[in-house]
Formats: C-alpha cells, structure tokens, sequence
C-alpha cells in the first residue's frame, strides 16, 4: 500500500494550502520541486537544499534510465540513498526528454522509439516501461508516461496526443508495481474541450493526484495563466495539482492564485549558472558593472548562505573569474529565493492575504534593477 495522502487545510478563493504525505516525509504545498535531472541538483548538495527549504526534489526517468541505469539504482537501496536525499523524489516519466533530446523518434500507440542523445543506442519507451523505471528508482511520485506535443502544434495532432495520453495512462496505471502514488497528467493544449475531455479520461482512472502538461512549451504567460486555471477547475479538490515545467516567479504566484500546488523548473538553477538572480527588489544580473564595488549583500531581506556571507562584488568577481563557487553560491540563493517565495504564498493563503501578497510581489517585479 501506498503511504501516499493529501488534504487541504485552507484556501483563500482559489488557493490552497495544503499537506502531501509520501513514505519519505511530508510536504507542504504550494511548494516548489528542485530538478535534480540526474540525481543531483547542479551545484549544490542535499544539505544545502535541505537549508534552502527544499522538501520534495524531481529526478529525471530519461536521464537515469540511460545512465547509470535504473537496475543499477535499485540495488543500492533507491534514489534516496543513492543520491543522499533524505526527502520525498518525484520522477517524471521520461516522454519529455523523449520528444525535446531525440530527434530521431518515432511514435505510435505502443510507445516511442528513439535513439540516446549519449550513444546512439535504440530504445523503446512504452507506458509499461517507464512506470518499470520509476518503480526501481523507488519514486515516491510517479508519472504517467504522456505524449506532450510540441508549440504550434493543429488541433487534431492535439487531439491525437489526448487520445494517446488518455490510453498511455491506463496502462501507465495498470503496470505500476512501485511503492509510491502515480500522477496522471491532462493534456489539450490551448483548446478548453480538449483539455476537457483528457481530464474526463484521467479522472475515469483515479489517479493519487493530476498533473497539468503541456504548458511550458513557448506558450507566452496570459495563455499559461489560463490553462493552468481552467484545468484546475476540472480537477479533484482532494488530490494535488501539479503545473509541470512552468518556473517564472510571476508564472507560480498566478498558477497558486489559479489552484495549482506543485511546480518544478530548471528556470532557477540554470538562470543562477548564468548570473541571473531572483531577488525581492527584482532581477539581478551579477555581471553588471555596477556591482563592482557593491559591498552590499545580494538580497537585504535573504537570509541564505549567499546573502549572509557574500557581497554583490564578490559575487560578480567569482562569475567573471569563471569560478565553481559561484555556481553554488548563485544557485542556493535562487532556490532560497525560489522555496522562500512558496513559503510566503502559504503563509498568506492561511492567513487569508493571498491577494494583497499578489499585488505586493507584482509592484515588486515590475521594478526595474537598480542603476536601469
């Protein structure tokens, strides 16, 4: 039996605050996933994730599965103890990198054929197979293999994708031997009945909880906000929701004001790799010459690592030196900033101000950097 459970223990209009129980600890939503695409999140330790208010991280199924092998990570005792993280793991199915790494790849009801971006190797990825994966990885939360279609896609290519998830996931369903809860995910693009009609299909299922897909593929924000608020509507109150792949700051606070509760984004980890950092006071990009003999800390109203120890100028000096610190040092902000900006959504939903939160943080946002 699962040790999978959710509840919602406030909202405010159509946020919600609320608690994932997995076999591994206990997350409180809204919350923000880490990527740690391939057992590890760059740059960074799960010791330092763990200080930053990391609860929950995503791995990758794709990556993992090609090296160094789900078979491999099974016999040593699951992801857990394999990459040192003490916390909940949810692994996406692997159909993403699929469709975005491979270009040779061939799709049909049975499942997808491509060739690894590493060495060439043919593979099969079935709805059964992935959910094999997931289960030796020993996922807390699996997810159902989907075809995701890429933007622009026509209607009934879209159409087509909705047929294929809807029948992918009940095998998905069917196969799971794992030990965790399995997500299915709605698809549908920008057409509401499409949309519509996959969660009908999902929710026939009873999935532990619905992911909503399809959305962070070039779609600008107004058409994410939307989708993300709709497919909400259609889903269960009981069980979580969960936006794949959206990770602005902006993107989050509208899709928690729409009901969504999980998220995820290499947006930024990735971003801190290139010198782009998420503050209150808005956007910093450290390589600006106005920090050059800025001896003030990065973010006045972070506490982090970063912000307690480290000035502007110092920061800026270790990414134009090209040096590995500041990779690390760059990233446990942005996660900080990232899982601190959660924390303050549920700490306004359970007091019942989401709303003026929402327009504080959208002031703060629209703010120019500084020197601009």
């Amino acid at each position: 039996m699962s040790a999978f459970s959710f509840r919602v223990a406030a909202r405010d209009g159509a946020a919600r605050l609320g608690r994932m129980g997995t076999a591994h600890g206990e997350v409180s939503t809204p919350a923000f996933m880490p990527v740690g695409t391939r057992a590890t999140v760059k740059a960074v330790t799960p010791e330092d994730l763990r200080a930053c208010g990391a609860e929950i991280v995503l791995c990758n199924t794709y990556h993992l599965y090609l090296r160094p092998g789900h078979e491999l990570i099974r016999d040593l005792g699951g992801l857990q103890r394999f990459m040192h993280w003490d916390g909940p793991v949810l692994t996406d199915s692997g159909g993403f990198q699929v469709f975005s790494l491979s270009s040779l790849r061939r799709v049909d009801d049975e499942g997808v054929r491509f060739r690894s971006h590493l060495d060439g190797s043919a593979h099969l990825l079935t709805p059964e197979k992935s959910m094999e994966i997931q289960a030796a990885l020993g996922s807390d939360v699996a997810m159902v293999l989907d075809e995701c279609p890429p933007l622009p896609s026509s209607r009934e290519e879209v159409a087509e994708a909705v047929r294929r998830t809807s029948a992918w996931a009940g095998r998905s369903r069917e196969a799971y031997r794992g030990p965790g809860a399995v997500f299915g995910i709605v698809q549908g693009g920008t057409w509401a009945d499409l949309r519509e009609r996959s969660a009908r299909d999902l929710l026939a299922l009873g999935f532990d909880g619905y992911a909503v897909g399809g959305v962070s593929v070039g779609e600008p924000p107004d058409a994410i906000a939307a989708v993300a608020r709709s497919t909400a509507a259609l889903l269960p109150e009981d069980r979580p929701r969960y936006l794949m792949g959206v990770g602005r700051p902006q993107d989050l606070v509208e899709a928690v004001a729409g009901g969504c509760d999980l998220f995820d984004c290499v947006l930024p980890t990735r971003n801190a790799r290139n010198g782009a950092l998420f503050t209150s006071e808005g956007r910093v990009n450290i390589k600006r010459e106005q920090y050059r003999r800025d001896a003030g800390p990065l973010d006045p109203r972070c506490s982090c690592e970063t912000c307690r120890n480290y000035s502007r100028a110092y920061l800026r000096h270790l990414f134009l030196a090209n040096e590995i610190l500041a990779s690390r040092l760059h990233t446990i902000h942005n996660l900080a900033y990232y899982l601190g900006l959660m924390a303050g959504m549920r700490s306004a939903i359970a007091e019942g101000r989401f709303e003026a939160f929402r327009r504080e943080f959208e002031a703060a946002m629209a703010a120019p950097e500084a020197g601009e």
